[in-house]
Formats: C-alpha cells, structure tokens, sequence
C-alpha cells in the first residue's frame, strides 16, 4: 500500500473500518500533502461534538461511568490513530533517517489501532457501542501547530502519551482494585506500547537537539498554550519514564514543573 493512499484512508474515510485499516508493507511515494483537514472525517455516529461529557472523578463499579472512561480512552486512541496519519502525510521522508522516523509512527499507529480494538471489546461487553457518548476533538486541534517533525514529537510522545504513562498507570490500579481484570490488562497493554511510543519522540529529539538539553529543545518545540504540565497525570511515575530513555534532567524538570494547569491539581487528587 503506498503511504499517501494509506494515510488519506485513515483520514478522509469516515468509518471505524477504515480508521483501522491494516497494512503489511508501506511503499513511501512522493505524494506528501501539505494541507492539515480541519477536522479528520468521521461518519455521523462517530462524529465529533461541541458537548462536554466529564470523566468519572470515581465510582467505577456503576456501569455506565464505566462505560464513559472507556469510551473516552477509546477516543484517545482513535484521535492518536488520525494524528499518526496526518503526520505520515503532511512530513518529508526524503532521505533514509525520515523514512525511519515515519517507520516508528506507523509502528506507534498500529499498536493504537490495537488499543482502540482492546478499549472497544470492553466496552461492547458493557452493551455500549463507540460514539454512543459525545466524542470531542481536543487532540486534534492542536495539529494546526505541529508543522514539523520536532513539533510533532513534542506534542504526541512526550506531553499526550508520557501522560498517558501515568494515567494508565493509575486507571490500571483503580480497575485492579474493582476486580476488573480485563480491564486492567487492557491499560497495562497501553501502558507497555506507551513506552515505546514516548521512547520514538526521545530517541530523535536527542537526535536533533544538537548542543541543547533534551528539556530545552523539548520545551522550544512545544507549541504555547500547551506546556509541560500536560505531560504528566495525577501521579509522575518515573520509572516508566526512565523506560522510555528520559535522562535524569528532563524527569527532574518535568517532575518539579508547576503551571497550576488544572488537570494535575485537582482537589479529590489531594484528598
């Protein structure tokens, strides 16, 4: 399959079939767009929605609350998967090193497609179907920004999925605790391929840092209003970051980095 018509699947066809299309080889043409869709195209039953559906602060033994927090993880990965592809399409891969560099994206999108799969089971088990909550589209807006491939790794390996590397971390536990075994393999899945999607944006920002600090250039290609505390859940696990070859200096700073963003302050994570 050429890689701009595999990418154009993804991201101008609006159905799950679609977004999960699989791929055995990917021969690299020389069709690169260089626009970004405002929005990838989704079918009316997936479509996104202006309507706000707040994640459960708990209570997930009652079903439905359940239900959202999967159907939320879902969306995750489904937004991952449409990124991944406008990535593979808008990037150059004119020489050997950008052609790994689109490798590991598409190494990385096929293991979401694979957590979007395990994330639906689970919620099928519960009698929901994806779409039936409001679906919104906060990860893709910040593509417009990530017009280059240090961009691009700022914002998907090392803010959305290190935090990931925490909230998985968490949520594993929490649905432990609930006796949610299934469930809990499921994010220790997530979690596992989230090192090494994290270790991808690490291993070529240091590549091309040049004499910078991987926390410098890290921070010079994220783009404002995102910051650092993005990259980081209710609890900052460092091993997993270690894992994903963060040097000791950029889990430092990103330890001790406070913005006051809500997400990491919330007052029932203090209790």
């Amino acid at each position: 399959m050429k890689l701009s018509d595999f990418s154009n699947q993804i991201l101008l066809n609006g159905s799950i079939e679609d977004k999960l299309t699989e791929f055995s080889s990917i021969e690299f043409d020389h069709d690169i767009a260089s626009d970004i869709p405002k929005l990838p195209i989704r079918n009316q039953n997936i479509s996104f929605s202006s309507n706000v559906v707040k994640f459960p602060r708990g209570h997930f033994h009652e079903k439905e609350k359940k239900a959202i927090a999967l159907h939320s993880f879902a969306n995750h990965e489904l937004l991952a998967i449409e990124m991944m592809a406008c990535a593979l399409r808008i990037f150059p891969h004119h020489n050997e090193e950008l052609k790994r560099f689109k490798r590991g994206i598409l190494s990385s999108l096929k293991d979401e497609q694979k957590h979007f799969k395990l994330y639906c089971e689970q919620l099928n088990k519960l009698g929901y179907e994806f779409g039936d909550f409001d679906l919104n589209d906060f990860f893709w807006n910040q593509m417009k920004n990530l017009d280059t491939p240090q961009k691009y790794l700022a914002v998907m390996s090392l803010t959305f999925e290190a935090a990931n590397l925490d909230f998985a971390h968490f949520y594993k536990h929490i649905f432990l605790e609930l006796g949610e075994i299934e469930i809990a393999d499921v994010l220790n899945t997530v979690l596992v391929d989230e090192i090494s999607h994290v270790n991808l944006g690490v291993h070529y920002l240091n590549k091309w840092k040049q004499d910078k600090t991987l926390w410098e250039y890290y921070n010079e290609n994220l783009p404002w209003p995102l910051t650092p505390a993005r990259s980081k859940g209710k609890n900052f696990i460092e091993e997993v970051r270690r894992k994903a070859s963060m040097d000791d200096d950029f889990i430092f700073n990103l330890k001790n980095f406070d913005d006051q963003f809500k997400i990491t302050t919330r007052k029932e994570w203090k209790k």
